[in-house]
């Protein structure tokens, strides 16, 4: 039995390196969910947001500028990144409404994963050497926001994954498309986040043992760290490569996930 402070760190560095990594943070947790100790909603939810706040700094220059509400440029990307995140909110709220229950079983995370490394793949060679689009069409606004809506409905699918793939078969280039990812993501996942922090703390479960926040804590922090490095080699990654990579993991790690009842028995 490992200690609690290596489990907890284990999870952190996990939910840290693959946020926001197109390869699906809920497969990668599903595989150490059969070797570690499964933890609380509310402590998966804060270590989520501690990666999220995390990547906060690599994007000062563009929050900043979205601060410049007499540009613009300014005006017209704050409100592209407003309405995803208004489509997306309204659209959680209904599936919340209406109970949608997530699959936890291994097998629809793990197509999910294969599926997406697939689209990946497929989507990279069509789009070798066409023109790309060096703007954020509304278009492309809805599609991430759909995007975001199907991540949460089929774990696995990976949220990055979706709106990065949605992006990119629009004609947007790699750069902004996965900038714009993440500047959408950071308040979904925040507020996602708030939400259910909120009616966990509001309805604690009958029975459930109570926090360690000191572990959280440790938790919270090693995925900011990781997250933070982690996206930020992702930013440098995609100036000189293209997500085949990501597909081809995706692939194989859904094959694992599979394979994994096999060999467990």
């Amino acid at each position: 039995m490992l200690p609690a402070w290596l489990v907890v760190t284990l999870l952190g560095f996990i939910e840290g390196l693959t946020e926001f990594i197109p390869v699906s943070s809920t497969g990668h947790l599903l595989i150490a969910e059969h070797w570690l100790p499964r933890q609380t909603d509310l402590f998966n939810i804060v270590v989520q947001c501690g990666a999220v706040l995390a990547v906060l700094p690599l994007f000062g220059h563009r929050l900043a500028m979205l601060t410049q509400f007499h540009e613009p440029r300014s005006r017209d990307m704050l409100s592209k990144i407003f309405v995803a995140f208004f489509i997306t909110g309204v659209g959680g709220l209904v599936l919340d409404k209406l109970k949608v229950k997530l699959p936890e079983e291994v097998g629809p995370v793990a197509w999910a994963l294969i599926l997406g490394g697939v689209a990946f793949i497929i989507v990279e060679r069509w789009l070798h050497g066409r023109e790309r689009r060096h703007e954020i069409t509304w278009a492309v606004v809805i599609a991430v926001a759909a995007a975001q809506l199907l991540a949460a409905i089929f774990p696995g699918t990976s949220r990055s994954g979706a709106t990065i793939l949605f992006a990119l078969i629009l004609g947007t280039d790699r750069i902004l498309a996965t900038e714009f990812s993440f500047l959408v993501g950071i308040p979904t996942l925040l507020a996602a986040g708030a939400w259910k922090t909120f009616k966990e703390l509001r309805h604690p479960m009958p029975g459930a043992p109570g926090e360690d926040w000191m572990l959280l804590l440790l938790a919270t922090v090693v995925a900011a760290v990781v997250s933070f490095i982690a996206v930020k080699w992702l930013l440098r990654y995609i100036q000189t490569h293209t997500f085949t990579g990501f597909g081809f993991y995706r692939i194989v790690l859904g094959g694992l996930l599979l394979m994994m009842p096999y060999f467990l028995k």
